[in-house]
């Protein structure tokens, strides 16, 4: 599966080096991104070791074995806030909004993952999309059956990937086949965490579905787990629907908005990363930053249901960590490249716009910040680990055509990666990183 050298030996990576040091939605590019038009990364033991120009960094290192990939884009592996991997099977499924696609198309898929042959089956092909992509972690919703959980932990700790999964909790409001009980979700995410959480590159994640599909003592059992293993994180879904946003109301009568209901079941904090965010009120943005919760972007899919603008620009104001998600299955691309390229879109919507660094922290060191793993993960300082993607920004003929020129400035090279976040999608991808090994897929 790996393609490697001996781990202790260190080993070189050349080529253009990109990656950012502090967020440019808040500092100028000189200050927030790092760059070498001939860069040297060096890894010993899956981890960063050196960064910086290669004709400086080689002499610190003489015979350094170097894999050589000039003319080519090198930046830290992208980081997935917000995936459903229990949906792989329909994506591009036509045509509903929320509350209807989940009734028609993710409920009767979800169920057949209570087989964990079938669960593990569906890990194997999501997991070699996220790394045929260039997605090196990801946070990722399983189904409702432990099954479903064990597969794809098994599956993602025998690639070495950084992934965050949990069982979703959910009683009340989808069909019995799907339901769980507070108790059953307590006592099987339990197990799941004593298993899993902290086992090489794997953390848990609760999962309540969202507020509709989780009853009030479902919400206390899960303030209850968050106690007492204070260091899984918790994922939900978050004002993404106006529908959804009514069905919230009726349920919950007596809180002042949707966010109301995550707060007083205690599960708004800095582990917490909120899917979606759309409709979310001036008040909401400010309490998510007051707690240090994250939320994931989700374009894709937002666009695809029809949901509405994520207002990015408010939320970043608020100072509240965002990642970009690809929310499969409802969102329609594992690429993160063409997930960046429509935040773009819905930025210029709404008068505003994205640059190529801001996207590009969104996708790394911004995702690493969402997830609170910005001291594993997100840009190439040493002593990080070793997960970055290497890009082929002339993959087909006409990035070819638009990116002929040699890169010999700054202009160059930002221009090169703003081509990419436009036009890339998985063919741009000429090799994935895993703890500094190779990793192929078939």
């Amino acid at each position: 599966m790996n393609e490697s050298i001996s781990r202790s030996v260190p080993y070189g990576i050349r080529g253009c080096l990109i990656d950012c040091l502090k967020d440019p939605f808040f500092y100028e590019n000189e200050q927030s991104v790092r760059w070498f038009i001939d860069g040297l990364l060096v890894i010993r033991s899956g981890r960063i070791i050196a960064c910086g120009d290669y004709e400086t960094t080689i002499q610190n290192y003489p015979n350094l074995f170097v894999n050589d990939y000039s003319d080519r884009l090198i930046t830290p592996g992208f980081i997935d806030t917000h995936v459903h991997y229990p949906q792989t099977a329909i994506v591009a499924s036509y045509g509903k909004q929320l509350l209807e696609w989940l009734e028609q198309y993710t409920f009767p898929e979800e169920r057949k993952f209570q087989n964990i042959d079938y669960a593990a089956q569906v890990s194997d092909i999501f997991l070699n999309e996220l790394v045929r992509n260039g997605t090196t972690t990801a946070m990722v919703w399983s189904a409702v059956f432990p099954e479903s959980v064990q597969a794809l932990f098994q599956a993602a700790k025998s690639k070495n990937l950084r992934l965050i999964t949990g069982k979703v909790m959910m009683d009340r409001n989808a069909p019995d086949y799907l339901l769980d009980t507070a108790q059953t979700a307590y006592s099987d995410s339990r197990s799941l965490i004593e298993q899993w959480h902290g086992c090489d590159r794997l953390s848990y994640a609760l999962t309540p579905r969202f507020a509709p599909t989780s009853t009030p003592e479902q919400l206390q059992i899960t303030q209850q787990l968050q106690n007492e293993y204070p260091s899984v994180y918790l994922q939900t879904h978050l004002s993404e629907n106006f529908g959804e946003l009514a069905w919230v109301k009726e349920l919950f009568p007596n809180e002042n908005d949707y966010l109301e209901v995550y707060e007083k079941a205690g599960l708004v904090h800095d582990r917490s990363v909120f899917a979606h965010g759309i409709h979310l009120s001036i008040s909401e943005f400010q309490r998510i930053s007051k707690a240090g919760a994250a939320i994931a972007f989700c374009p894709t899919s937002n666009l695809f249901l029809g949901s509405g603008l994520f207002k990015l620009h408010e939320a970043k104001l608020n100072t509240i960590s965002v990642g970009l998600a690809t929310d499969i299955g409802a969102g329609t691309s594992f690429s993160l490249l063409q997930t960046a390229n429509e935040a773009y879109k819905i930025s210029q919507l709404q008068g505003q716009t994205l640059s190529a660094i801001q996207m590009l922290f969104l996708l790394t060191l911004g995702g690493a910040r969402s997830l609170s793993l910005n001291n594993a993960i997100g840009n190439f300082n040493p002593g990080k680990e070793a997960d970055l993607v290497v890009w082929n920004p002339k993959a087909t003929p006409l990035m070819a055509f638009r990116n002929a020129a040699p890169l010999k400035n700054w202009d160059d090279v930002n221009d090169r990666l703003f081509s990419l976040m436009m036009m890339g999608d998985d063919r741009c991808v000429e090799a994935t990183y895993i703890l500094g090994d190779r990793l192929t897929v078939n």
